[in-house]
């Protein structure tokens, strides 16, 4: 069986025909969705399957990052076939959540229809403050080129420049936060956070308040690609989880467990794996949660493969953004940005659903939700 989707309509298909592989445990599972205002054929769909008993929920999220949902979709769907049906409809329900950024899945773009990065939308006071990632400023020049891309040649030996006096003035570590950590001033520039809630954001932040009022011990897992080394998924977890890497690996038996920190991985500002932990600290404190992140890297982690991935995103942008003078330069930019996040390599994607497959029985068995 092939897991991974060739289009966001395939994916959303199939996820929804899941809906009688949950019947068949849980009768009364349910398909929900929220359509997009504009365009009908898109759609943030969710699956609930409420135990009898509610004391464990297990959700799994995929597509915030749109063009991620791919990969996302194909380990969602290895969720449902090989571990789905070892859990015990009677103590643990599920809410399985399909491309929360429709538009970007089915545009294979990062962002959503107003460029915002979903994982940096996510603001606790909702209050979107310019001042954030005062860096970011710094790297404008270097990151946002306000005109169409001629030639590829000229484009990279600019970059290059541009990214050498960058590195002599902040450095890689402050390259890297100021790049990754979100923005809220550039609305056409990368990384861009938002300057109002986006609406995706209130659905998810209005299901995470439902799980918390039902279940006693909340289980979260977003599936994302592109950072990270290319043949090891990472699990990364909120700085708010209080156990630390090196015991969740021992207790989950997975390798490369790291805290979303500049030290471990990179710093994010409006992260959904951060907000459902405030969330819980702040309303829900008698509430029990584990919250990561599947990371599924791609070009892989070396200083110069994070440079490819800088330049893959700049360029996917300027193209967006601004047009490209030649459908050669545009084709070559989308193959590459597309590379970065959903690989075509069969040994990278048979490696996801192995460390997939790893991870997930890790979790479910410490939480003692199967044998």
């Amino acid at each position: 069986m092939d897991y991974y989707p060739d289009s966001y309509k395939a994916s959303r298909e199939r996820f929804q025909q899941s809906l009688s592989l949950l019947q068949s445990k849980w009768p009364d599972a349910h398909l929900e969705r929220h359509p997009s205002a504009d365009q009908p054929d898109l759609s943030i769909d969710w699956l609930w399957a409420d135990a009898r008993q509610k004391k464990n929920l297990v959700i799994v999220t995929t597509g915030l990052h749109g063009i991620e949902g791919y990969v996302g979709s194909a380990v969602q769907k290895l969720f449902l076939d090989e571990f789905m049906p070892r859990l015990d409809p009677e103590n643990t329900g599920l809410l399985l959540v399909h491309a929360i950024n429709p538009w970007g899945m089915q545009q294979r773009r990062r962002y959503n229809e107003n460029n915002v990065d979903l994982n940096r939308n996510f603001i606790w006071d909702e209050h979107f403050k310019p001042e954030l990632n005062p860096d970011y400023d710094l790297l404008v020049p270097l990151l946002n080129s306000p005109r169409p891309l001629g030639s590829l040649f000229l484009s990279d030996v600019a970059f290059i420049m541009r990214l050498l006096v960058s590195l002599v003035r902040l450095g890689v570590t402050r390259i890297r936060l100021g790049m990754l950590s979100g923005q809220y001033r550039q609305p056409r520039g990368v990384q861009f956070g938002g300057q109002a809630t986006q609406q995706s954001t209130r659905v998810m932040r209005n299901l995470f308040a439902q799980a918390f009022e039902a279940y006693e011990q909340v289980i979260h897992i977003d599936l994302h690609s592109g950072y990270g080394p290319r043949y090891q998924m990472s699990m990364v977890n909120a700085t708010r989880e209080p156990a630390p890497a090196s015991e969740l690996m021992q207790r989950f038996g997975y390798p490369l467990i790291v805290a979303a920190n500049p030290s471990d991985f990179y710093t994010v500002i409006g992260d959904i794996t951060e907000y459902i932990y405030q969330l819980r600290d702040e309303k829900y404190p008698s509430r029990q949660l584990f919250g990561t992140c599947f990371e599924f890297g791609t070009f892989g982690d070396s200083l110069l493969m994070q440079i490819r991935s800088m330049r893959a995103t700049i360029l996917e942008n300027r193209v967006y953004q601004y047009g490209a003078k030649s459908r050669a330069a545009e084709r070559k930019v989308k193959k590459e940005y597309g590379e970065l996040f959903f690989p075509s390599e069969s040994r990278w994607r048979e490696k996801v659903m192995d460390d997939a497959r790893q991870a997930f029985a890790g979790i479910l068995r410490a939480y003692e939700l199967f044998d």
